[in-house]
């Protein structure tokens, strides 16, 4: 390797920090994997360099999953304070009151990786394409120049090829509709290893923060085979392993496709923007979307663009963002999932219902006896609830119990739950639906056989699906 006098130094201090982070702080199974492999990496195949993705927590897991790898740390780069996480909030925080002009650091990681197996060019696509380069002094739900977008080179050449592959993404976002490249390319001229805890977080902390991780835009394949070409063929082999993104690598799928408003519902329609390797995606699709009954349509996408032909009111923060659109626009939206379904369902029900089926469902109210819905239905079907559309009462339960509301001797096998009520009327059972925790009613034991059980239910909670043969007849 070639270099100047101050691109060894430089390097030399990225290198030696790293080996001295090996021997105290826990490393993630990624990175213990790649050194695993390559326990005696000579120096001289070894390079270095510091990238600015937002967060440090899921930039360090996604650069430690790429080919030839061997080491990713969390850190703060390019400022004028500090080096602590407590240093950088403050320092964002007065630079936004206008008490200070110094310049803050980034949140970074320093990538360590194997020249003989990988190249530069190969690193920074991968950097490239697991995060959205356009976003300015932001990344997904964090905001701050501390979160800025940033390359932070040692010597001629790194500056070089980092300006070279800016350029080829930037044609390949502009293809795709995305504006300008906001990365800030520079020299590193500090950089502060972060505190222990920050360092694997994600290993640590699998539930922890993630954002949307990219744009799903692809490195172009020609830019990166011209800018390693001539090089070892183990260099060679390891570009054609597959994407840089480890998401896309994983599934050995293409970059996510755009969707198309005129293909959804334009009516109303729920779009649930995730990320591959977003833990609280996983865990919205297993708790609330795989199972879906609502009579909101719902659809999922990887792409973090609005659906062609219609409109979002702000950008996206975090996956999964569930966005409600009518009419092809953005009317509400519901951030982040930790299972917490109920008040996902609030949330969609507070567009689904009306006032009056709002003050029942969230509030515990009563319609007045008699004004309520279905008191007079007796075609065979089911009592769905009107915000998941899951079954509650079916109609061959239901019987005349004359006291103005819809009421059923027994509910479907596990589709409602029991709650203690303290009122001015004694205590009573008070009856949820289990799937979305709205307010029913109450059950009496004053009923008819075989239960002996009244389920009193507000009729305007209820939304009522005919048998298929019933609908047929009429």
């Amino acid at each position: 390797m070639n270099a100047s006098p101050s691109t060894r130094l430089a390097l030399a201090t990225l290198l030696a920090g790293t080996l001295a982070a090996c021997g105290q702080a826990p490393v993630s199974p990624a990175i213990a994997t790649a050194v695993a492999a390559k326990p005696d990496v000579p120096r001289e195949h070894l390079d270095a360099i510091v990238l600015g993705m937002g967060c440090f927590w899921g930039a360090e897991r996604r650069m430690a999953a790429l080919p030839g790898v061997i080491n990713v740390e969390s850190g703060y780069a390019n400022g004028e304070v500090e080096g602590r996480y407590e240093a950088v909030l403050n320092t964002e925080r007065a630079r936004k009151l206008g008490l200070s002009d110094k310049r803050n650091h980034a949140e970074v990681v320093k990538v360590v990786f194997d020249t003989r197996a990988t190249t530069l060019a190969n690193v920074l696509a991968g950097f490239w394409e697991n995060h959205d380069p356009t976003q300015g002094d932001r990344q997904g739900n964090d905001i701050g120049s501390n979160y800025r977008s940033a390359i932070y080179t040692h010597g001629d050449a790194q500056f070089a090829t980092a300006t070279a592959t800016k350029a080829a993404f930037q044609t390949a976002l502009a293809a795709n509709g995305y504006g300008a490249i906001t990365t800030e390319i520079q020299p590193l001229d500090r950089y502060i290893a972060a505190e222990d805890y920050h360092q694997d977080y994600l290993v640590k902390n699998p539930d922890g923060y993630c954002g949307l991780g990219g744009t799903g835009v692809k490195f172009p394949a020609d830019a990166l085979a011209t800018l390693t070409a001539g090089l070892p063929g183990a260099v060679a082999a390891a570009n054609a392993q597959g994407p840089a993104n480890p998401a896309s690598a994983t599934s050995g799928a293409a970059a996510p496709t755009r969707l198309v408003g005129s293909a959804l519902s334009a009516t109303r329609q729920l779009v649930v923007f995730e990320a591959a390797d977003c833990a609280f995606c996983a865990k919205f699709r297993a708790e609330v979307s795989d199972g879906w009954q609502s009579p909101v349509a719902i659809t999922h996408t990887l792409d973090t663009r609005e659906p062609e032909g219609w409109t979002l009111e702000k950008p996206l923060f975090a996956t999964p963002t569930i966005v409600l659109f009518e009419n092809g626009k953005e009317v509400s939206r519901y951030t982040g999932y930790n299972g917490d379904k109920a008040r996902f369902w609030q949330w969609l029900g507070f567009r689904l219902l009306t006032e009056e089926q709002r003050e029942i469902a969230f509030e515990n109210g009563t319609e007045r006896p008699f004004t309520g819905s279905h008191l007079d239905e007796t075609r065979p079907g089911t009592f769905v609830d009107p915000i998941t559309g899951a079954p509650l009462f079916r109609s061959d339960t239901k019987f005349d119990s004359g006291t103005g509301w819809p009421s059923f001797f027994q509910p479907l096998p596990g589709a409602v739950t029991y709650h203690g009520d303290l009122s001015l009327y004694g205590v009573r059972t008070e009856v949820r639906s289990a799937s979305s925790g709205i307010h029913l009613g109450h059950v009496f034991e004053d009923g008819p056989p075989p239960t002996r059980k009244r389920y009193c239910i507000n009729g305007n909670v209820l939304k009522f699906v005919p048998d298929e043969d019933a609908t047929t007849s009429t």
